[in-house]
């Protein structure tokens, strides 16, 4: 396995790189689910200190479970609760310092302590969330919110 320590870059030039991964690994291939599928199992691979990698697809109204790496998760999630309800909702990303402080979250994994949720758009509708936890406190900066953000912008090309 690789992390982001393994490189000899900076945080910054790692994402770069995880990014370009991305769409060499995407590149060609219009498959919904097996984009989503390669694209959790890069960022978990990736990805230091998480406990859970995946997608919620956007169905009627609600989100369902999509592609993930970790173990089993909540399979249907209303908008607006929870922190993909939330992100989903507001169509923004929302980072969650203490999942334990806030208000109307959802534990599917009770060794989650924080997450990054970053929702999917394409063309201004709504595909579905990013949903990135860690085991740690604060594990998620504004350093990973960019990235990440740039990491969906990229697989949306490719969906």
């Amino acid at each position: 396995m690789f992390h982001t320590e393994s490189y000899s870059g900076t945080r910054e030039q790692n994402y770069e790189l995880l990014i370009r991964q991305l769409h060499a690994l995407l590149e060609g291939e219009s498959d919904r689910i097996a984009n989503l599928s390669n694209a959790s199992a890069l960022l978990r691979q990736f990805l230091n200190d998480v406990n859970w990698v995946g997608f919620y697809i956007y169905q009627g109204g609600e989100l369902v479970l999509g592609p993930f790496q970790g173990l089993p998760a909540c399979v249907r999630i209303p908008l607006p609760r929870g922190v993909c309800g939330k992100a989903a909702s507001e169509r923004a990303t929302v980072r969650v310092p203490d999942v334990h402080a806030f208000p109307g979250h959802i534990a599917c994994d009770a060794a989650s302590r924080s997450e990054i949720v970053v929702p999917i758009l394409k063309d201004g509708a709504l595909l579905g969330v990013l949903d990135i936890d860690s085991p740690s406190l604060d594990r998620f900066d504004e350093t990973d919110q960019t990235y990440l953000e740039k990491f969906v912008e990229e697989l949306t090309r490719h969906l």
